[in-house]
């Protein structure tokens, strides 16, 4: 069975968009037609592409720059529609110059296509709007709330709701809990479970929001069974604050609902894996012809300063926890390295070109060879050695969860100020919550600005 992933676009958002969009774009045709046609009595083939092209072009930069959000009043939106025309007949005319013969198109028209291209859509864009304020007016009016619980999640819950619909206050699901609701929350406390029916009709409530532990599951499902027959919308809103989740999702598996727990956006979207493996290799070749004489010169110093080899290779845990041998620049003088342990500030087992390679990050060049065979990525959480793994993976809860991607170069918590020796647990604490941040968060763009500040941060006071 395939799991069928709820799409932003089909939320409420999507749909007024959508609305706006489709307005505005067959009034802006319409007018692009009659303009068309009363100057030469047909339409001719190069105006039919760029009709079709404007429809197509106006959705990405239209969404990108946030057209039709709600958020933005009459005056911001119309100067958002306007940024968005002007990107668009940019376009279009880069499109001209480039594939149309622009000696056969008449300039004036274009001109005033343009013109009157805008207008129309800011007359569409002006009552529209205020229709779907008026909507959402009466939606919020006729969404009263409540909500049974008053856990902490409950409180949270409430004060995310209030921005968008009146909730007039919470219900007790035990006397052990009125204490905290009347410290915690300026909501009142409506009353208790017992008198849940006449909550429910002298309030006029609409939805009703469950916010209880997954401990009380038995008291949860009498609660929707007693709601079944009071003729209100009910959401269940589980608490998982006991848990560790990763990328948690919704979906839906034929008739089952199916709450993802645990996911990572690489793993949920193959497009998405493949896009980062190639911009990783891509980059990694090129970085590697780029910087060739850099590193050969590294590897003559390195070879220099002490006896032993140019290259370092440590057993590191990469994707799913796979060993791999990750590569850098001989930065320490040989030594029994049974045992592994972290470099310190005035280590005496690193060189004086070491320190310098280390304190620039110039010996993790040769990781590059590891992205290029697949083995790591750019960006992602740093490869930490074996030991330090099989030490810290029983002390610090979800630390094995940065695995679940392949190891960086760089990462969220180098530049973020989260490297060197992490000589205690709540360093090395920080430096898993924002590894596992990156892999919630992940996007290309994401690892595009970690690669730009990068640089940035290669002489922080803590790489030794």
């Amino acid at each position: 069975m395939l799991a069928r992933r709820l799409h932003p676009s089909v939320n409420r958002r999507g749909l007024t968009f959508w609305a706006q969009w489709s307005s505005a774009t067959a009034l802006a045709n319409f007018t692009f037609c009659i303009l068309v046609f009363n100057q030469f009595g047909y339409i001719g083939t190069e105006y039919r592409v760029l009709m079709l092209l404007e429809t197509l072009g106006s959705v990405p930069i239209y969404t990108a720059l946030h057209v039709y959000h709600k958020r933005y009043g009459y005056g911001a939106g119309l100067l958002r529609l306007l940024a968005g025309w002007m990107v668009l007949t940019g376009a279009l005319a880069a499109v001209v110059l480039i594939c149309l013969n622009y000696a056969d198109l008449d300039q004036d028209l274009l001109a005033r296509l343009a013109v009157f291209g805008f207008l129309v859509q800011a007359c569409s864009y002006l009552p529209l709007r205020y229709l779907t304020t008026m909507h959402a007016r009466w939606l919020r009016y006729e969404r009263t709330a409540m909500i049974i619980g008053t856990c902490p999640l409950a409180y949270s819950l409430a004060q995310q709701l209030r921005e968008r619909i009146p909730v007039l206050g919470m219900v007790s699901t035990g006397h052990e809990e009125v204490e905290h609701v009347a410290h915690a929350s300026d909501l009142p406390l409506l009353g208790a479970l017992s008198g849940l029916s006449d909550l429910v009709a002298r309030n006029s409530i609409k939805r009703v929001y469950i916010a209880m532990p997954l401990s009380k599951a038995a008291q949860i499902e009498a609660i929707y069974l007693a709601l079944l027959d009071l003729n209100v919308d009910v959401v269940w809103i589980p608490d998982f604050s006991s848990m560790m989740l990763l990328n948690q999702s919704i979906s839906q598996i034929e008739q089952f609902p199916a709450i993802y727990l645990n996911e990572t956006p690489l793993s949920s979207h193959p497009a998405a894996a493949l896009g980062k493996e190639l911009f990783d290799r891509g980059l990694a070749l090129i970085a590697l012809i780029v910087l060739f004489p850099v590193m050969l010169t590294v590897a003559i110093a390195v070879k220099m300063s002490s006896p032993g080899p140019v290259f370092f290779r440590q057993p590191r845990h990469g994707c799913n926890g796979l060993i791999i041998l990750v590569w850098k620049f001989r930065s320490m003088r040989l030594h029994d390295d049974t045992a592994v342990k972290q470099a310190t500030q005035h280590d005496a087992r690193i060189t004086r070109v070491g320190a310098f390679i280390r304190r620039t990050s110039i010996d993790e060049l040769p990781q590059l060879i590891n992205v290029l065979f697949g083995e790591m990525a750019l960006v992602g959480p740093r490869p930490h050695a074996v030991a330090h793994n099989h030490y810290y993976g029983d002390k610090i809860i979800a630390y094995m969860a940065r695995h679940r991607i392949k190891p960086g170069i760089t990462g969220l918590a180098q530049i973020s100020g989260l490297r060197g020796e992490t000589e205690t647990l709540e360093k090395m604490q920080q430096r898993i919550e924002k590894d596992l941040a990156y892999i919630n968060h992940w996007s290309l763009w994401l690892d595009i600005k970690i690669l730009v500040k990068t640089p940035f941060t290669l002489f922080s006071r803590n790489i030794y």
